[in-house]
């Protein structure tokens, strides 16, 4: 097993009279692409956020006692490319088709990504995924505000305006605190060593502004879900209990335009599975028995 190795350049001299990936779609600050197990790479693991990435970690290394394993590192700071930047990496480093299991906002992306190019994809698997149609957000809202403390309440609304004013100054501190308050209310009963520092990287509030705004527009005027319709292989949804994204905002939608789609909803467990005590064995043999 690799773990943390980054390879790939996202900075490559662009075809003449072309702009390059970075003049097209924003800085690549880093390369950012970490491998598991052995080639080939047929499977890749695509984390949440948007601007906050590393928390698949610990399912990339479950995953790479069988599998070659890729963790993108989503670092584009528009939607576009961070579409064109994950399509890039798929086709230069997996060994496609691919399976592709996007977590929260990692499973939007995933969805996007296998409608646009669905030779990549063989199988789209969603963990958390979050409602993709408008109508199911007040339910989010709603449990989300229930578990919280008025004060937390108040914080937490005010650390969503800050991430969408552009006077805000350090994004990055304020999305670190609301990736903490979300971690609270959205966990059942967490294993705490399963959730590392190590694994992930510093939080980019620019990139969740810039790109969320974009994913959420495309919820709102329904193109995102559309998309479902250039979806040509088989869909799973691995949800829990706990989360407060509502299972039947993704499982009512998709179970009515897609041909192979099927949802596992897991007992005791909030948003993040492969860190909650009662529900990680479980979800990873749904997982395990998903990639046979």
């Amino acid at each position: 097993m690799i773990y943390g190795k980054f390879s790939g350049n996202y900075n490559d001299k662009p075809l003449v009279g072309q702009p390059s990936f970075k003049q097209k779609y924003g800085t690549i600050p880093m390369q950012n692409l970490r491998t598991y197990g052995k080639a080939p790479f047929t499977v890749a693991v695509i984390h949440g956020g948007p601007g906050a990435g590393g928390e698949m970690a610990p399912v990339a290394r479950q995953l790479a006692c069988g599998y070659g394993v890729l963790e993108p590192i989503q670092i584009a700071t528009t939607l576009e490319g961070q579409v064109q930047e994950l399509e890039r990496i798929l086709e230069r480093h997996s060994s496609p088709p691919v399976v592709l299991i996007g977590f929260s906002w990692g499973a939007w992306l995933s969805f996007i990504v296998a409608a646009r190019y669905p030779a990549l994809v063989k199988k789209l698997i969603l963990v958390g995924c979050g409602p993709l149609e408008e109508r199911y957000l007040s339910a989010l809202h709603e449990t989300r505000s229930s578990r919280l403390t008025a004060d937390e309440k108040t914080e937490f609304e005010s650390l969503l305006q800050a991430l969408s004013s552009p006077a805000t100054k350090d994004k990055d501190r304020v999305l670190a605190r609301l990736g903490s308050l979300a971690l609270k209310v959205d966990t059942y009963d967490a294993l705490m060593d399963q959730v590392s520092d190590a694994d992930r990287i510093d939080p980019h509030g620019d990139i969740y502004q810039s790109v969320w705004d974009a994913a959420a527009k495309m919820r709102r005027n329904g193109e995102l879900l559309g998309l479902a319709a250039h979806i040509q292989c088989p869909v799973l949804a691995i949800h829990g209990d706990y989360d407060p994204h509502p299972a039947v905002g993704v499982e009512k939608p998709l179970s009515a335009v897609l041909k192979d789609f099927r949802l596992v909803v897991l007992e005791k467990c909030g948003h993040t599975p492969w860190i909650e005590r009662q529900a990680r064995e479980r979800f990873y043999s749904v997982l395990n028995a998903a990639l046979l």
